[in-house]
């Protein structure tokens, strides 16, 4: 009886401690552009004290044949002409109690210049994270998968 009880509570904070990991969005991300396979950018988030998530370009990943874009060009304001290096990106998002998912953010893609709504999926082990920026409508929209880095 012991036995049972101690392996029981063994799985209940095996399972604890791996929900607790899978919720914790914060930290290093490397962005994988979704055309083209090729790592594009360093992003770190932070959790914010109202409790949204945050994440901020810290690194521009070098591609071969690809010259950086350095500012936002043709962003809207606040973002318009600002260095994309220290940007955030992501803003907004919010954790949905009992899932691996945050919603109800908006992403910025400051090579095209669009803000979009976005919602992120994190996977099961915490090392992955789907993106999925869209304008209206979530069907309507594209998915970028981040590698946490950290």
């Amino acid at each position: 009886m012991k036995r049972n009880l101690k392996l029981g509570l063994l799985l209940l904070g095996a399972a604890f401690s791996g929900s607790a990991l899978a919720q914790d969005l914060t930290g290093t991300w490397q962005s994988i552009d979704d055309k083209t396979g090729s790592p594009k950018a360093v992003i770190e988030i932070r959790k914010e004290d109202n409790g949204t998530y945050t994440g901020k370009i810290v690194k521009i990943t070098p591609r071969p044949g690809y010259t950086p874009q350095k500012t936002c060009n043709d962003c809207p304001a606040p973002y318009k002409n600002q260095p994309i290096l220290g940007m955030e990106i992501l803003k907004g998002l919010k954790y949905v109690d009992g899932t691996g998912n945050y919603e109800k953010g908006r992403v910025i893609d400051p090579l095209a210049g669009k803000v979009y709504n976005a919602k992120v999926k994190l996977n099961a082990t915490g090392k992955r994270l789907t993106l999925r920026a869209y304008m209206g409508v979530s069907t309507l929209g594209r998915n970028q998968t981040w590698l946490r880095i950290d």
